[in-house]
C-alpha cells in the first residue's frame, strides 16, 4: 500500500494520499491547503485519485477541496451529519485567524454512516462516527491503521470549545470506536505525528 502525508496550510494540517500499489487508484484525506503541492505528489506516486474523503468540515481540512477535486474528477465524500454543517461567519473568522481565505467546498456525492466500506481496489476501510470535535467527524479504519482527523491525537485529542463540539460526546467517541481497536493499530491523526491506539491507551493524559 501506498502512504504519503503532506503537512499542509497555516494550521499544519496533516493531508493523507493512499493508493493501491497494484491498480495505482487511491484517495485523498483531508485536502485541507496547498492544492498544487497535493496534486504535485499524486502525479509523482503515478496514482488516479477517484475519491476524496474529508474527516470533518472545518476550514483547515477542506481547503484545497475544490482544486483538487476539479483537478481529479474525485467524488467527494463526508458523513452525512457533517455535510449539513452551515460552514457560515463562524468558519470564516477562523479562517481569517489563521491567514487562509474560505470558500464553501463542493457537495458531496456520497454520505457517509458508521459502518460504511470505502473499497478503492483492494483498499478497504470502514467508517468510524467519531463525533465532539464536529458533529459529523469520521475516522477511517483499516490495513492496521486508523485516520482521526482532530478526534485523537499524539498525546491529545481535539478542541470541544468551539460551535458544535462536544467534550463529552469527544471522550465517548475515542473510548467506544478508538480504543477498542488492536494496540499495535497506527494512528494517523489531523495534525502532529503519527501514534499507536497502545500508546495513547497507556499514556494520553485527556483518557
Amino acid at each position: 500500500m501506498i502512504l504519503k502525508r503532506l503537512v499542509v496550510g497555516p494550521l499544519a494540517c496533516n493531508c493523507y494520499i493512499v493508493g493501491s500499489e497494484v491498480s495505482r487508484q487511491g484517495l485523498i484525506i483531508d485536502p485541507g491547503a496547498e492544492a498544487r503541492a497535493i496534486l504535485k505528489a499524486v502525479s509523482e506516486l503515478g496514482l488516479s485519485i477517484p475519491l476524496i474523503v474529508v474527516t470533518h468540515a472545518h476550514f483547515d481540512h477542506i481547503g484545497a477541496v475544490p482544486a483538487v477535486k476539479e483537478a481529479t474528477g474525485a467524488e467527494l465524500a463526508v458523513h452525512e451529519a457533517e455535510a449539513s454543517v452551515k460552514m457560515g461567519g463562524f468558519a470564516r473568522l477562523l479562517s481569517s485567524m489563521a491567514g487562509g481565505s474560505f470558500s464553501r467546498p463542493p457537495q458531496p456525492e456520497r454520505l457517509l454512516r458508521d459502518g460504511d466500506i470505502i473499497e478503492i481496489d483492494g483498499l478497504h476501510f470502514t467508517v468510524l462516527h467519531t463525533p465532539g470535535h464536529s458533529p459529523g467527524g469520521i475516522s477511517l479504519y483499516g490495513h492496521g491503521m486508523v485516520f482521526t482527523g482532530d478526534t485523537l491525537f499524539n498525546y491529545g485529542v481535539g478542541r470541544s470549545d468551539f460551535p458544535g463540539c462536544s467534550h463529552r460526546q469527544l471522550i465517548q467517541s475515542i473510548k467506544t470506536k478508538l480504543m477498542s481497536l488492536p494496540d499495535d493499530t497506527l494512528v494517523y491523526p489531523g495534525h502532529g505525528p503519527a501514534t499507536t491506539i497502545g500508546e495513547e491507551r497507556r499514556g494520553n493524559p485527556f483518557l
